[in-house]
């Protein structure tokens, strides 16, 4: 019986800690405005800071992936509760464009850390169909953190309670996680079946590791691109951004959690093309739709950047399974560090297409209008890749002899 409440409490607090993932991604993209405002940031510079979360997800995942058998998972998680406390208060009284840059890191940092110990400690803590279900109720609070933050950033700020406020609002889950990991006995890693660091790194020197890397790159930026900057490319278009963010954020919460019949129905490369296309669709109707049209948009951008995470992370656990957890937190990482990249660019897009209007005579609404949309269009790049991408996968693992047992990757 204590063995069941302690995996009950170590099971419920990694939720807590994916919440405030969650809330950190949402709440930041909602106070983006308040942010250029406050500090008189130009959008370059708003695409620095959210880099830093991009950054520092990454950094402390590759860190904690490589120690997570020696430092183990709770110790990784006490690291994250200290990133993610300095990272809000570092926010909150922020003086301005450097401090918010360190705040920023340190709670790429916190997040970084969570998946790095959450994932192996629940995989070590069920097996079987059991460990696949619960991996699956882990991973649908991310969307379900990205939910709650949108609409508490929404209805605060019509309050009139300001970013500092709703950054503290994250604390919230980050205290439940911190006191339901306490005292707490952690399942120890299961050191036997992990493969040694030398095949790990030559599994990843694998033509297919290398072609999946360049796919979740490009996927990341699909699924965080727009979700980040939301607020400043759809102020304008008739529809409420932040509802845009926790409608797509609730589909995907829902999708994830039927991941298994849809993959196993349509295979893993069946399901990320698709994925491609309906994401490609979608970012187009963002760009060219106005007022409850920009809803339907949402459903279909959602459909399509789904699935992404979970199955390319299932595809290097079942096609690349000699990378062990390190080649899963590495994708994982590389999918957070392009995003990272991908944030000032998306800023310098934003600030070019704005000039550019603005020399046409366009002003107020009609120029931010026109400034989002024409950003949206550069970012349907990345699907339309995808899809090319995607589609040769497609072709070259069709006749794998493995394909029927690698379908369960979406059951991760």
């Amino acid at each position: 019986m204590n063995e069941n409440i302690n995996k009950n409490a170590l099971f419920y607090g990694s939720c807590f800690a994916l919440i405030t993932t969650g809330l950190s991604y949402s709440i930041r993209a909602g106070i983006l405005t308040q942010l250029r405002s406050d500090f008189n940031l130009n959008d370059v510079q708003l695409g620095l800071i959210n880099s830093m979360w991009f950054f520092g997800f990454p950094i402390s995942m590759v860190i904690g992936g490589l120690v997570y058998h020696s430092l183990g998972p709770k110790n990784i998680m006490r690291i994250a509760f200290v990133a993610h406390t300095l990272g809000v208060l570092l926010t909150v009284f922020a003086t301005g464009y450097v401090s918010l840059l360190i705040s920023m890191l340190c709670i790429g940092l916190g997040t970084g850390c969570t998946e790095a110990a959450c994932n192996p400690m629940i995989a070590d803590m069920y097996s079987g169909v059991t460990m696949n279900k619960m991996l699956n109720r882990f991973h649908m609070w991310f969307p379900g953190g990205i939910i709650m933050g949108s609409l508490i950033s929404k209805f605060m700020s019509e309050a009139g309670l300001g970013w500092q406020a709703q950054m503290g609002v994250i604390m919230v889950p980050a205290v439940a996680y911190f006191i339901l990991f306490l005292g707490k006995t952690f399942p120890k890693p299961q050191v036997e079946v992990a493969t040694s660091l030398g095949q790990n790194i030559k599994a990843m020197l694998s033509p297919l590791y290398i072609f999946l890397i360049v796919c979740m790159a490009l996927t990341a930026i699909t699924e965080f691109g727009p979700g980040q900057w939301v607020g400043i490319i759809l102020g304008s278009s008739g529809a409420d951004p932040m509802l845009i963010l926790a409608l797509t954020a609730g589909l995907v919460t829902v999708g994830r959690f039927f991941a298994g019949p849809v993959v196993a129905t349509l295979g893993q490369t069946g399901v990320l093309l698709a994925s491609a296309v309906f994401a490609a669709i979608g970012i187009y109707m963002f760009s060219t739709v106005t007022g409850s049209m920009a809803y339907v948009a949402a459903v279909i951008y959602a459909l399509g950047y789904c699935y992404f995470w979970p199955v390319m992370v299932g595809a290097v656990a079942q096609r690349v399974p000699l990378s062990s957890a390190l080649g899963m937190s590495i994708i994982g990482a590389v999918g957070m560090f392009s995003s990272g990249i991908f944030q000032p660019i998306i800023g310098g897009w934003i600030e070019g297409s704005n000039a550019a209007y603005t020399a046409q005579g366009l002003s107020g609404s009609a120029l931010e209008l026109a400034t989002g949309q024409a950003t949206l269009q550069k970012m349907l790049t990345f699907p339309v890749i995808l899809i090319v991408l995607f589609t040769i996968l497609f072709f070259w693992q069709r006749n794998s002899k493995k394909t029927k047992e690698m379908q369960m990757a979406g059951h991760y």
